[in-house]
Protein backbone atom coordinates (compact mmCIF):
# COMPACT_ATOMS: atom_id res chain seq x y z
CA UNK A 1 0.00 0.00 0.00
CA UNK A 2 1.46 3.39 -1.18
CA UNK A 3 -0.19 7.02 -0.15
CA UNK A 4 1.23 9.53 -2.03
CA UNK A 5 0.56 13.17 0.18
CA UNK A 6 2.85 15.66 2.82
CA UNK A 7 2.02 15.23 6.25
CA UNK A 8 1.30 18.91 6.83
CA UNK A 9 -2.10 18.38 4.95
CA UNK A 10 -5.19 18.36 6.37
CA UNK A 11 -6.32 15.61 3.78
CA UNK A 12 -3.47 13.67 3.92
CA UNK A 13 -4.10 13.56 7.61
CA UNK A 14 -7.38 11.88 7.44
CA UNK A 15 -5.85 9.31 5.50
CA UNK A 16 -2.75 8.81 7.84
CA UNK A 17 -4.88 8.72 10.78
CA UNK A 18 -6.93 6.15 9.48
CA UNK A 19 -4.01 3.75 8.31
CA UNK A 20 -2.58 4.05 11.90
CA UNK A 21 -5.87 3.68 13.66
CA UNK A 22 -6.19 0.12 11.27
CA UNK A 23 -2.65 -1.07 12.29
CA UNK A 24 -2.18 -1.02 8.23
CA UNK A 25 1.70 -1.17 6.72
CA UNK A 26 2.63 1.41 3.88
CA UNK A 27 4.59 3.79 2.12
CA UNK A 28 4.16 6.90 2.24
CA UNK A 29 5.45 9.44 -0.72
CA UNK A 30 6.18 13.01 -0.34
CA UNK A 31 4.02 15.01 -2.86
CA UNK A 32 2.44 18.42 -2.86
CA UNK A 33 3.38 21.41 -1.48
CA UNK A 34 6.57 22.08 -1.20
CA UNK A 35 7.25 18.67 -2.59
CA UNK A 36 5.40 19.31 -5.95
CA UNK A 37 5.28 15.93 -8.05
CA UNK A 38 1.61 16.39 -8.76
CA UNK A 39 2.48 17.48 -12.80
CA UNK A 40 4.02 14.63 -13.44
CA UNK A 41 2.62 12.17 -15.93
CA UNK A 42 2.68 9.14 -13.78
CA UNK A 43 0.68 11.20 -10.90
CA UNK A 44 -1.77 12.23 -13.46
CA UNK A 45 -2.10 8.91 -14.38
CA UNK A 46 -3.44 7.90 -11.21
CA UNK A 47 -4.85 11.21 -10.15
CA UNK A 48 -5.77 13.77 -12.69
CA UNK A 49 -7.18 16.29 -10.17
CA UNK A 50 -3.61 17.43 -9.14
CA UNK A 51 -3.75 16.78 -5.35
CA UNK A 52 -3.39 15.27 -2.61
CA UNK A 53 -3.87 12.15 -0.94
CA UNK A 54 -3.29 9.50 -3.52
CA UNK A 55 -3.77 5.74 -2.13
CA UNK A 56 -2.53 2.83 -4.03
CA UNK A 57 -3.64 -0.30 -2.53
CA UNK A 58 -2.72 -3.30 -4.99
CA UNK A 59 -4.07 -2.85 -8.58
CA UNK A 60 -6.40 -0.45 -6.79
CA UNK A 61 -6.13 3.26 -6.93
CA UNK A 62 -8.24 6.15 -5.12
CA UNK A 63 -8.14 9.66 -4.35
CA UNK A 64 -10.45 11.89 -2.45
CA UNK A 65 -9.84 11.97 1.61
CA UNK A 66 -12.69 11.21 2.16
CA UNK A 67 -13.56 8.61 0.05
CA UNK A 68 -9.71 6.81 1.09
CA UNK A 69 -11.00 7.25 4.51
CA UNK A 70 -14.20 4.98 3.79
CA UNK A 71 -12.43 2.74 1.56
CA UNK A 72 -10.18 1.57 4.43
CA UNK A 73 -12.75 1.32 7.09
CA UNK A 74 -15.14 -0.78 4.72
CA UNK A 75 -12.28 -3.10 3.55
CA UNK A 76 -10.00 -2.98 6.03
CA UNK A 77 -12.03 -1.92 9.87
CA UNK A 78 -13.68 -5.62 10.48
CA UNK A 79 -16.78 -3.11 10.65
CA UNK A 80 -15.31 -1.30 13.79
CA UNK A 81 -14.38 2.45 11.91
CA UNK A 82 -17.25 1.75 8.96
CA UNK A 83 -19.94 1.00 11.71
CA UNK A 84 -21.37 -2.27 12.19
CA UNK A 85 -25.09 -1.86 11.49
CA UNK A 86 -26.05 0.46 8.18
CA UNK A 87 -27.68 3.00 10.94
CA UNK A 88 -24.06 3.40 12.54
CA UNK A 89 -22.53 3.63 9.31
CA UNK A 90 -25.48 5.91 7.64
CA UNK A 91 -24.51 8.02 10.91
CA UNK A 92 -20.78 8.30 10.53
CA UNK A 93 -20.97 9.23 6.53
CA UNK A 94 -23.97 11.55 7.51
CA UNK A 95 -21.40 13.53 9.56
CA UNK A 96 -18.18 13.09 6.79
CA UNK A 97 -20.44 15.01 4.31
CA UNK A 98 -21.68 17.36 6.93
CA UNK A 99 -18.12 18.88 7.60
CA UNK A 100 -16.57 18.39 4.12
CA UNK A 101 -19.76 20.42 3.16
CA UNK A 102 -20.31 22.56 5.87
CA UNK A 103 -17.22 23.37 7.84
CA UNK A 104 -14.47 22.70 6.24
CA UNK A 105 -14.92 25.89 3.42
CA UNK A 106 -14.32 28.09 6.39
CA UNK A 107 -11.94 26.70 8.43
CA UNK A 108 -9.73 26.68 5.26
CA UNK A 109 -10.36 29.95 4.52
CA UNK A 110 -9.49 30.69 8.24
CA UNK A 111 -6.34 29.11 8.25
CA UNK A 112 -5.36 31.04 5.68
CA UNK A 113 -6.11 34.39 7.18
CA UNK A 114 -4.47 33.13 10.02
CA UNK A 115 -1.11 30.98 9.15
CA UNK A 116 -0.97 30.53 5.50
CA UNK A 117 -0.97 33.98 3.82
CA UNK A 118 1.87 37.06 4.86
CA UNK A 119 0.58 39.22 7.36
CA UNK A 120 0.25 41.82 4.32
CA UNK A 121 -2.34 39.62 2.27
CA UNK A 122 -4.35 39.11 5.29
CA UNK A 123 -8.21 40.12 5.18
CA UNK A 124 -9.63 41.10 8.89
CA UNK A 125 -13.41 41.11 6.82
CA UNK A 126 -12.59 37.27 5.15
CA UNK A 127 -11.38 36.25 8.45
CA UNK A 128 -14.32 37.37 11.05
CA UNK A 129 -16.59 35.88 8.37
CA UNK A 130 -14.82 32.59 8.25
CA UNK A 131 -14.83 32.38 12.39
CA UNK A 132 -18.51 33.35 12.20
CA UNK A 133 -19.71 30.82 9.85
CA UNK A 134 -17.09 28.34 11.29
CA UNK A 135 -18.64 29.38 15.19
CA UNK A 136 -22.07 28.82 13.73
CA UNK A 137 -21.34 25.69 12.22
CA UNK A 138 -19.60 24.17 15.17
CA UNK A 139 -22.43 25.02 17.35
CA UNK A 140 -24.63 22.46 15.30
CA UNK A 141 -21.86 20.15 16.27
CA UNK A 142 -22.06 21.01 19.78
CA UNK A 143 -25.67 20.74 20.32
CA UNK A 144 -24.79 17.12 18.49
CA UNK A 145 -21.99 15.98 21.16
CA UNK A 146 -23.78 17.41 24.24
CA UNK A 147 -25.31 14.05 25.37
CA UNK A 148 -22.76 11.86 22.96
CA UNK A 149 -19.24 10.81 22.71
CA UNK A 150 -18.52 10.66 19.25
CA UNK A 151 -20.61 11.76 15.97
CA UNK A 152 -21.92 8.34 15.09
CA UNK A 153 -22.89 7.24 18.87
CA UNK A 154 -20.92 6.01 21.26
CA UNK A 155 -17.79 4.85 19.72
CA UNK A 156 -15.20 6.20 17.26
CA UNK A 157 -16.09 5.69 13.78
CA UNK A 158 -14.84 7.49 10.19
CA UNK A 159 -17.54 9.80 11.06
CA UNK A 160 -15.00 11.58 13.59
CA UNK A 161 -11.91 11.39 11.24
CA UNK A 162 -12.83 14.69 9.29
CA UNK A 163 -13.69 16.91 11.90
CA UNK A 164 -11.01 15.54 14.45
CA UNK A 165 -8.14 16.40 11.74
CA UNK A 166 -9.09 19.96 11.33
CA UNK A 167 -10.17 20.45 15.27
CA UNK A 168 -6.34 20.37 16.58
CA UNK A 169 -5.63 23.11 14.67
CA UNK A 170 -9.32 25.19 15.37
CA UNK A 171 -8.07 24.67 18.78
CA UNK A 172 -4.28 26.08 17.88
CA UNK A 173 -4.84 28.96 16.12
CA UNK A 174 -4.74 32.10 17.88
CA UNK A 175 -8.60 33.79 17.08
CA UNK A 176 -10.92 34.30 19.82
CA UNK A 177 -13.24 31.07 19.84
CA UNK A 178 -16.76 30.65 21.26
CA UNK A 179 -16.85 28.69 24.31
CA UNK A 180 -18.26 25.38 23.26
CA UNK A 181 -17.37 22.93 25.75
CA UNK A 182 -18.81 19.67 24.66
CA UNK A 183 -16.74 20.32 21.25
CA UNK A 184 -13.46 21.21 23.46
CA UNK A 185 -14.02 17.73 24.98
CA UNK A 186 -14.55 15.50 22.25
CA UNK A 187 -11.46 17.09 20.92
CA UNK A 188 -9.41 16.09 23.96
CA UNK A 189 -11.02 12.74 23.66
CA UNK A 190 -9.79 12.21 20.36
CA UNK A 191 -6.46 13.85 21.75
CA UNK A 192 -5.75 10.39 23.74
CA UNK A 193 -6.26 8.50 21.24
CA UNK A 194 -2.42 7.52 19.78
CA UNK A 195 -2.73 7.76 16.39
CA UNK A 196 -4.38 11.45 16.50
CA UNK A 197 -1.48 12.00 18.34
CA UNK A 198 1.03 11.19 15.69
CA UNK A 199 -0.72 11.95 12.71
CA UNK A 200 -2.78 15.19 13.38
CA UNK A 201 -1.07 17.05 16.37
CA UNK A 202 2.03 17.66 14.70
CA UNK A 203 3.54 20.90 13.68
CA UNK A 204 2.18 23.19 10.48
CA UNK A 205 5.44 25.99 10.98
CA UNK A 206 6.50 25.05 7.99
CA UNK A 207 3.05 26.36 6.47
CA UNK A 208 3.44 29.77 7.30
CA UNK A 209 5.37 32.46 5.33
CA UNK A 210 8.44 32.92 5.09
CA UNK A 211 8.22 36.71 5.50
CA UNK A 212 5.59 39.14 6.70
Amino acid sequence: MRLWGRTTSVNVQKVLWTLEELGLTYDRLDAGGAFGGLDTPDYLAMNPTRKVPTLQDGELVIWESNAVVRYLAQAYGDGILAGDSPVETGRADMWMEWFQNNPYPHFIALFYQLVRLPQSERDPEKRDRAIAALSENFAVLESHLSDQPFVAGDRFTMGDIPVGAALYRYYTMEFDRPDLPALAAYCDRLGQRQAYRDTVMTSYDSLRPATA
